[in-house]
């Protein structure tokens, strides 16, 4: 028996339990998870296949009794849950319309932009929209996102919603003339009740597709004697980083996917003389995507504006080819938004008509923009110089 058995309490001489001990410390744990997680992380991202990268994506609510095949949806039991972006939408629904709500691949911006439910539907609401807004009929034909532009009789959507008379061109024939068009109308209410409210006539004004409702906007445009264009977003070179919006034409598409794009784009609104360029940098110096896209837009009757931003664009020699209107963008009034800039831009726009007989000068819907461009407007007729629509300018023959 030991000193210490001889010490100890008499009942008390159960043995120690023994302890135990993790086979790691808490810092070799917490560095494990971490390892774990990052090998799960690069796993996916190395292994995962999206051929949607950078596209940007859409969330839409919609009622399933409006869709073909679908009218047994009623009795499927409670609809499941929609995101709150669709939801918020959905509190508001307008007959024949569907609520999307754009997300920017880029940016994560949100953005609800109405759209035709259904080739039906939105053939029968655009249809009817269009007589009330002095579109003629015989000059739409339905597509599977709404109607669209078509020629019909000898008519052309470049003919007949071409802003000015037959005298205004007659006489603008005789002087040197300006076109001025002012670009990315129709998101931002403001910005475009004001182009609409404070240029004259005059000035051709190009309406974004994205808008939440651009047909009531555009109907606005053409009250107030105001041309319309439509821009249509194209790829820049440095897309996805720099991204124009959902149903971009790119140049990775086939003519056919590019074709249903812009038919998207078309049925937005109506009572549009021709098409733009929105951005497009790479889109429209690539030849192979431009032919197809141009030689539709002449068979549907639409002129084509190219903003002049990009020194290799293609698009002048297929119009040319197509025989269709034409016009390049001289001169960017607002690249340095100041007052002096501005009137410097359009000093040289003067300077060019009176050179060429004609000059072209394109604009964002800037406030600054708007307020110089109207001021210098009504002093123009007094140096000789005619404000046109685009169309006017178009038809111009050129001078030698």
């Amino acid at each position: 028996m030991t000193t210490d058995d001889l010490s100890a309490p008499l009942g008390q001489d159960r043995p120690r339990k023994r302890q135990y001990r993790l086979p790691f410390s808490a810092p070799q744990a917490i560095a494990g998870l971490c390892g774990l997680f990052l090998t799960t992380f690069l796993g996916f991202a190395i292994f995962n296949h999206n051929p949607m990268g950078g596209e940007p994506l859409a969330r839409v609510s919609y009622d399933p009794t409006t869709l073909p095949g679908e009218g047994a949806a009623k009795s499927a039991g409670p609809a499941p849950a929609m995101p709150k972006e669709a939801t918020a939408a959905a509190k508001e629904p307008v007959s024949g319309r569907q609520t999307v709500t754009i997300i920017d691949g880029s940016s994560g911006a949100r953005q609800d932009v109405m759209i035709g439910a259904g080739p039906d539907a939105a053939a029968k609401t655009d249809a009817q929209s269009a007589v009330m807004a002095g579109v003629n009929p015989k000059l739409l034909e339905p597509s599977r996102y709404g109607m669209i532009p078509v020629t019909a009789d000898g008519l052309k959507s470049f003919r007949v919603y071409a802003a000015g008379s037959d005298t205004e061109r007659a006489s603008a024939a005789k002087k040197p003339t300006i076109a001025i068009v002012v670009t990315g109308l129709g998101v931002g209410a403001a910005k475009t009740a004001d182009a609409i409210t404070k240029l004259p006539g005059a000035v051709t004004l190009a309406f974004t597709p994205y808008g939440s409702d651009p047909g009531k906007l555009v109907e606005r445009a053409r009250a107030q004697k105001h041309e319309v264009l439509l821009q249509v977003p194209m790829e820049p070179f440095d897309y996805p980083d720099n991204d124009p919006g959902p149903q971009t034409l790119l140049t990775t598409l086939s003519a056919e996917q590019n074709a249903d794009r812009l038919a998207w784009h078309m049925s937005r609104f109506q009572g549009y003389v021709g098409i733009a360029n929105f951005m497009g940098s790479r889109f429209v110096a690539t030849d192979a995507a431009m032919q197809p896209l141009v030689k539709e837009a002449a068979r549907r009757g639409l002129a084509w504006l190219d903003d002049g931003s990009a020194p290799r664009s293609v698009a002048g020699v297929i119009a040319e080819g197509q025989a269709m209107p034409f016009a390049k963008a001289d001169v960017s009034i607002d690249t340095v938004p100041t007052p002096a800039e501005i009137d410097r831009a359009l000093t040289r726009l003067e300077t060019l008509a009176k050179e060429r007989g004609s000059a072209v000068g394109i604009a964002s819907a800037l406030p600054i923009s708007i307020e110089r461009i109207g001021t210098w407007a009504k002093q123009l007729e007094a140096r000789g110089i005619a404000l046109v629509p685009l169309t006017t300018a178009m038809l111009k023959p050129k001078s030698s």
